[in-house]
Formats: C-alpha cells, sequence, structure tokens
C-alpha cells in the first residue's frame, strides 16, 4: 500500500490523551464502542486444489488436485472417472518429458480457445470420394469410386468394409448415423437402415451423382448428371421426380428436409422450401459459371457454396441473396456445423479451410493434397476428409475425441486447468502454451 500524506492550510489540531476522550464520552452517555453484533453465516467452502510433483509417467488423477508432470518422458495423467460437476484438474509440466491428459471411456474434453488441431490419417490409401458423418460425429461412412463402402463407429480410428464394389458417387446419413443412402453413377440408389451393414437397392440406374437427408433419415432427396431431382419421404423407398433435366453436381437438406439447394454445372443455384416439390432458380449466385458443392445448416437458412474453380459464396437468408467469400480455388467439397457458423472445406490439390463466423475468415489446415470430400458434426468440432487416391482423415476442432483415445498433450511449462460439467465432458478453464489435441 502506498503512504500518502495530507496538508491543512491555516488550521489547529489540539490532541487529547485517549482516557480524557473516553470520559467525556461517557460523561455525554456516548459509548466508545457498542457490544458484538450478530456472527454471520459462515461463506460456502472454496474449492481447494492441492498440488502433487508426479516423477513417474503416470499418474491416475483425483478431482479438485493439480499434477506437476517432472519427468524426462510424457507424464501421462488419467482423469477421474467418476468426478462431480464442478470438480477440477490441473496439470501443469516442469519436466522436459511434458505431460498428457488421458480420458476413460465415453469421456471429451471442449474447449472454446484451444484451436490446435491435429489431422490424423486412417485407413488405407483408396480412391475415396464420398463421405458423411452422424451427428456427433462417431459413426461415418465413405465410399470409394469402383470399390466398396466402409464405415466407421468410432469416429474413423476403425474402418469395416461393406457391400460390393460399385462406382460410389455419393453418401449420406441420417443424425444418428442408422439410416444412410449412397447412389452409384450409372448404377442404382443403396439404402441402409443398420449403420451400412445391410443394403437395399432402390429407385433405377440412373447417372446418379449426389445425394442428402433429412435429419431421421425419412426425407431423402438425389441428383442426376443430364437429369432430373428425386425426392423420398419413405427413407428411399420409393422416389418422385421433380424440376427439369439439368447437370445437376450437389444437393444438401435442412434437418426436417423441407429446405433444400441444390447446383447444377453451370454454377447455378435452386432451392426449394417444400420438400423439392418446386425449386426456385437464385440468380444472385450465378456469378461463376463452374459446378459448386453446397452445404446448408440445420434450419435450412445458412447455405454456403463452393465453386469449382472460383469462389466460396454465403448466405445467410435460405439463398436470397448471396455474399462472396475468400479466394478463387479448386474447391471439390464443403460441409456446415447444424447452426451454420462452422464450416470446412477441402481444396482439390490444395488444403483444407475451416471458418467459426459463418464464412467471413477463413484458416488453413493440414497439407496440399487431392482432397476429395468432407463432413462434420452438428457442432462443427468433429471433423473427417477424404483424399483420392490417398486416406481418410480424421480431425477435433475444439473439443477431443470421444473415449480412450482422445487426449490433451503439452510440453515443458504449459499448463491446462479442467472442470467436470457432466455428461462425461471435462471443459478447459484455462491454459498456457502450445496443446496439441487429439
Amino acid at each position: 500500500m502506498t503512504s500518502q500524506t495530507f496538508f491543512a492550510k491555516s488550521a489547529t489540531f489540539t490532541f487529547l490523551p485517549f482516557h480524557s476522550i473516553v470520559i467525556g464520552l461517557v460523561a455525554l452517555g456516548l459509548s466508545s464502542c457498542g457490544g458484538d453484533g450478530a456472527t454471520g453465516p459462515a461463506g460456502p467452502a472454496g474449492t481447494g486444489v492441492a498440488w502433487i510433483v508426479v516423477t513417474g509417467t503416470s499418474v491416475q488423477a483425483v478431482s479438485n488436485t493439480g499434477y506437476m508432470a517432472n519427468n524426462a518422458a510424457e507424464v501421462t495423467v488419467t482423469l477421474p472417472a467418476s468426478p462431480a460437476v464442478g470438480d477440477v484438474v490441473k496439470v501443469s509440466g516442469t519436466g522436459t518429458g511434458g505431460w498428457k491428459i488421458a480420458q476413460n471411456a465415453g469421456q471429451s474434453i471442449i474447449s472454446s480457445t484451444i484451436d490446435t488441431t491435429v489431422w490424423t490419417a486412417r485407413e488405407s490409401a483408396r480412391g475415396w470420394n464420398s463421405v458423411a458423418s452422424s451427428s456427433d460425429g462417431t459413426k461415418l461412412v465413405a465410399t470409394t469410386f469402383g470399390g466398396l463402402i466402409y464405415t466407421s463407429i468410432d469416429s474413423g480410428v476403425n474402418w469395416t468394409p461393406r457391400d460390393s464394389a460399385r462406382y460410389w458417387q455419393s453418401v449420406a446419413s441420417s443424425s444418428d448415423g442408422t439410416k444412410l443412402v449412397a447412389v452409384e453413377n450409372g448404377g442404382q440408389i443403396y439404402t441402409s437402415t443398420d449403420s451400412g451393414v445391410t443394403w437395399f437397392l432402390r429407385d433405377s440406374a440412373r447417372n446418379w451423382y449426389a445425394v442428402a437427408s433429412s435429419s431421421d433419415g425419412s426425407k431423402l432427396v438425389a441428383v442426376e448428371i443430364g437429369g432430373l431431382i428425386y425426392t423420398s419421404t419413405d427413407s428411399g423407398v420409393t422416389w418422385t421426380p421433380r424440376d427439369s433435366a439439368r447437370f445437376w453436381y450437389s444437393v444438401a437438406s435442412s434437418s426436417d428436409g423441407t429446405n433444400l439447394v441444390a447446383t447444377d454445372d453451370n454454377g447455378q443455384i435452386y432451392t426449394s422450401i417444400d420438400s423439392g416439390v418446386s425449386w426456385n432458380w437464385q440468380i444472385a449466385a450465378t456469378f461463376e459459371s463452374r459446378p459448386s458443392v453446397v452445404a446448408s445448416s440445420s434450419d435450412g437458412t445458412k447455405l454456403v457454396a463452393a465453386s469449382a474453380i472460383g469462389h466460396i459464396w454465403t448466405s445467410a437468408n435460405s439463398g436470397v441473396t448471396w455474399t462472396l467469400r475468400d479466394f478463387v480455388r479448386y474447391w471439390k467439397s464443403v460441409a456446415s456445423s447444424s447452426d451454420g457458423t462452422k464450416l470446412v472445406a477441402v481444396e482439390n490439390g490444395g488444403q483444407i479451410y475451416t471458418s467459426t463466423d459463418s464464412g467471413v475468415s477463413w484458416s488453413t489446415r493440414e497439407l496440399n493434397k487431392n482432397w476429395s470430400s468432407v463432413a462434420s458434426s452438428s457442432d462443427g468440432h468433429k471433423l473427417v476428409a477424404t483424399v483420392n487416391g490417398g486416406q481418410i482423415h480424421t480431425a477435433a476442432i475444439y473439443v477431443t475425441t470421444t473415449g480412450t483415445v482422445g487426449s490433451i498433450a503439452g510440453r515443458q511449462y504449459d499448463a491446462i486447468e479442467l472442470q467436470y460439467i457432466g455428461n462425461n465432458t471435462f471443459m478447459v478453464l484455462s491454459y498456457a502454451g502450445y496443446l496439441a489435441v487429439q
């Protein structure tokens, strides 16, 4: 505390002995101090965090405890298995080996600030050309042109081959990942109700090029190169032709299947607000005469279109008006979070690009590859992208992979504080340094 000096001008002060003041107060019937007041209620106990220095390579964490990783090798700190809501865990690295926070089955760590995306190569190099994701990002399905369909139930860590070798062109998934629909170029439409274990042939052989699904998998829309748009309201059992013959290129659906958006190979964009019964040409988005891939928010109001040789375009009013974004690239695929704020786009022969502000600004990810398709979980945190002639790549943005495969790691002098918020989820309260999210 800084001492202060006060000055008074033209004033005289007389100081009396303390006992004289007290006697004077008593004589006036006043007391120098009152009795003790009532004792107030005790405040809530604070969350104390005891720190433990870990010199080994692993430790099982307990709630409300901090761990100082002090080893030349990486120290693994496993999260508490049964924490209470509000419990915290802290980790800091003092040793040269750094640290890693390991998760138990079903657990994950979410953060709105850590954006150190790590893309992990999965499966084998194949002619991957389309991929779709369940709402939570755990169930995935990918197709190969001239090969098989592959499914995953662990966010892309392991993949299982399905059905037969066909010229698969596009695939879509219901929100829970149980209902799938895939189209074959020059073949038929195939649907599955058991996450891809078995498949049923639908409609007729056509030059199918793209397909989309409602959240519950009941309303489907498929487009044909040089043909019509087809819609289904019974999970693909029957199909109804719509609109006119065009070289349809891409299609996307709102969660309820009511709002649809489709593109043709001339860069024209068409929208429907009645599940595909009628279509409107969106002239504002025809500035680039190249085919565009398209994605939609859950309610169908926020749309994103990316030209095969051109820009990215976004709309916040179901396609009535469009705004030009980013730069001219060889865009191949685009995906959107449920609320339309988090977008991801891939470039053929280029990089992956992500946006967290509905496409206003973009960040580059990964290395240059022949990216062919990309999909996103509904919250935009889990992404999966395919490489034509390469592998499948998965990543988590702002959240770890669920379960024991997920982790957050730091180096020496890096630190983190986590709080349990329920539902097997920890949240990052604060961190320092560069952290690797898996």
